[in-house]
C-alpha cells in the first residue's frame, strides 16, 4: 500500500494528461498537491521537510527555465530575421525525401542540439522547423523526443555522466564503455523507430544502409570521445559527425554525386545563430581564462539535514548551483544577443522586430513554465518525503536477479518523475550501486543502464513535453504527445532491458 501510494502523485499526472488530457501546468499542480498530502499523512514529512523541499525547488525551477526562456529567445530572433525558413528552404534541396528530413533534423540535428543544448532545447529547436517542413504539430514534437534521448547523458556539457560519477563515487574512466555502447544503441533503434513512424517497413528496409552509417558514425563518434576522456564534447561530436555522414550521404542518393544538391556550406546561414552558440559554448569551456571570468556569481544556498517521521533523511547539502555568466540558459540569451545585433546591422528585421519577439517569446514561455515549475516542485517533494526511495527499492527488491532488467527502468523512473536524467543518477545512483554488489553485478554495466535509463525516461518527463509543446503551439495538448511517446519510449527500454539482463550473464 505504501509503494501505491507513493506511486500516486505520478500516475495521477499520467492518467489526466493521457486520458482526461489535462494540460500540463493542471495535471502537475494536481500531481504536487497530491505528493503533498501523501507526504505530510502518510511519509510523515513534516513541516521542516516540506519547506526545505521547496525551497530547494526553487533552484531547480530557476535552473530549467533559464534554458528554456534561452532556448524559446533564440529561436525567435533567428526566426524573426528570416533564418529558420532558409534552413527550411535549404534542406529540401539536400534531400526531399520526408523520411530522410525527419532524420536529419528530428534525430542527427537534435542530437547535435543536446550536446550543446540541455534540457528541452533540442525539441523546442527543432520542433518548429519540423512544422515548416510541413509536418503536423503532432509529429513535430514526437520525432525529436525520441530521437535525442540517446544524446542526454554526454549532452549539457556532460552534466549527466558527472553527476552519475559523483553520486556512485566511481571514476568517469570505468563508466564510460558501458554507458556509450549501450547509449549507442538505444540511439541507434532511435533512427529505426522514427524511420519506421514515418514510412513503416517498407522505409526501414530502404534506408536501413543510411540509418546504420549515421548512427554508426554517431554513437562511434560519442564513444570514441568520451573514452578519451572528451566527456564534455561526445554527444556534441557525434551530432556533428551524423550531420556531416548524413549531408555526404544525401548528396551522393542512388550512388550519384549530385553536385546541384547544396553544399554543407549553403546551410551556414540558417544555422548561423546555432553556430554562434557552438562557439560561444566551446569558447567558455574549453578557453580557461573566459571559464574563470565567469565563474562568479554562483547562484545557491546550504540546506541542513532534514528527516521525516518515519526516519527517511535528506543529508545536509547544497542545492543545485546555478553559474548566473555560464549557464546554459546564459550562453543561449549570449547567442541570442549577438545573433539579434548581427541580423538588425545585416538589415534581416522589419521594424518593430526587437518588440515581436520578445513579446512572443514571453506569451510562448508562460504557460509552460507554470507547468514547469508545478512538475519540480512536485519531483521534490517526492523525493525530500522517501516516496521515491521508496518506489526504488520496491522494485528492487521485488526482481532479485532479474535486477539487470529492472536498473533501466528505475533511472526511466527517475527522470520521469524529476524531469532530468541529472537527477535520477543522483537519486538513484547509489541505490543501484549497492544492489549491484549485493547481488554480485557488473557495477559499471548496471551503472550505465541507470544512465541510459534514465536518458530515455527524460523524453516523457512532463516538464520536458511542456517545451517542445510551447514551440508548436500544442500547449494545453502534452497529454497527447505523452500518449503517443509511451509505446516507443516503452520500445527502447524493453530492448535495453532485455540487453542488459544478458550481458549481466557474459560479465
Amino acid at each position: 500500500m505504501t509503494w501505491i501510494l507513493a506511486f500516486l502523485p505520478l500516475f495521477l499526472i499520467l492518467l489526466l494528461m493521457t486520458v482526461i488530457h489535462w494540460s500540463a501546468a493542471k495535471a502537475g499542480t494536481a500531481g504536487w498537491l497530491t505528493a503533498i498530502l501523501i507526504g505530510w499523512f502518510v511519509f510523515q514529512a513534516g513541516p521542516d521537510v516540506l519547506l526545505t523541499a521547496h525551497l530547494k525547488a526553487v533552484f531547480i525551477i530557476i535552473d530549467v527555465l533559464l534554458i528554456v526562456w534561452g532556448a524559446y529567445l533564440l529561436y525567435r530572433v533567428t526566426d524573426e530575421a528570416g533564418a529558420i525558413q532558409s534552413l527550411v528552404d535549404t534542406l529540401p534541396q539536400l534531400t526531399t525525401d520526408r523520411i530522410r528530413q525527419a532524420l536529419l533534423i528530428g534525430w542527427v540535428f537534435a542530437t547535435f542540439l543536446q550536446g550543446v543544448g540541455g534540457f528541452g532545447v533540442p525539441v523546442a529547436i527543432t520542433a518548429p522547423l519540423l512544422v515548416r517542413l510541413g509536418f503536423s504539430r503532432h509529429q513535430a514534437v514526437i520525432i525529436p523526443s525520441i530521437g535525442h534521448g540517446w544524446a542526454v547523458t554526454f549532452g549539457s556539457l556532460a552534466l549527466s555522466f558527472y553527476a552519475l560519477t559523483a553520486a556512485s563515487g566511481l571514476p568517469g574512466e570505468m563508466l564510460t564503455g558501458s554507458s556509450t555502447l549501450l547509449l549507442g544503441l538505444v540511439g541507434m533503434l532511435a533512427g529505426f523507430q522514427i524511420t519506421h513512424s514515418i514510412g513503416g517497413w517498407q522505409a526501414v528496409r530502404r534506408l536501413a544502409v543510411e540509418v546504420f552509417l549515421i548512427g554508426i558514425s554517431m554513437a562511434g563518434t560519442q564513444f570514441v570521445l568520451a573514452r578519451l576522456g572528451l566527456w564534455s564534447s561526445a554527444s556534441f561530436g557525434g551530432g556533428l559527425a551524423g550531420l556531416f555522414t548524413a549531408a555526404l550521404l544525401y548528396r551522393r542518393v542512388n550512388g550519384t554525386n549530385d553536385s546541384s544538391r547544396p553544399s554543407i556550406k549553403s546551410f551556414l546561414p540558417g544555422l548561423f545563430s546555432y553556430m554562434v552558440l557552438i562557439v560561444i559554448v566551446a569558447a567558455v569551456q574549453y578557453w580557461q581564462p573566459l571559464k574563470d571570468l565567469l565563474s562568479a556569481p554562483v547562484l545557491g544556498a546550504d540546506f541542513p539535514l532534514v528527516e521525516t517521521g518515519l526516519g527517511f533523511i535528506t543529508p545536509a547539502g547544497r542545492s543545485r548551483e546555478i553559474p548566473l555568466l555560464h549557464h546554459t540558459g546564459t550562453l543561449l540569451m549570449y547567442a541570442s544577443l549577438f545573433s539579434y545585433f548581427y541580423f538588425l546591422r545585416t538589415g534581416a528585421y522589419r521594424s518593430g522586430a526587437g518588440k515581436r519577439i520578445l513579446s512572443s517569446t514571453l506569451h510562448g514561455v508562460a504557460p509552460s513554465s507554470l507547468g514547469i515549475m508545478a512538475a519540480v516542485a512536485m519531483a521534490v517533494v517526492m523525493s525530500h518525503a522517501g516516496m521515491v526511495d521508496t518506489l526504488a527499492k520496491g522494485i528492487a527488491s521485488s526482481t532479485g536477479m532479474l535486477f539487470p532488467a529492472a536498473s533501466p527502468w528505475i533511472g526511466a523512473l527517475g527522470a520521469v518523475i524529476t524531469g532530468s536524467n541529472t537527477n535520477s543518477n543522483v537519486i538513484f545512483a547509489s541505490l543501484q550501486l549497492q544492489t549491484a554488489r549485493l547481488l554480485g553485478l557488473n557495477v559499471a554495466l548496471i551503472l550505465a543502464a541507470q544512465t541510459a535509463g534514465g536518458a530515455i525516461g527524460s523524453a516523457i518527463a512532463p516538464s520536458k513535453i511542456i517545451v517542445g509543446a510551447s514551440t508548436t503551439g500544442m500547449t494545453g495538448h502534452e497529454g497527447q504527445v505523452m500518449k503517443a511517446l509511451l509505446k516507443p519510449i516503452a520500445l527502447q527500454l524493453i530492448v535495453l532491458s532485455v540487453v542488459v539482463w544478458l550481458l549481466a550473464l557474459l560479465l
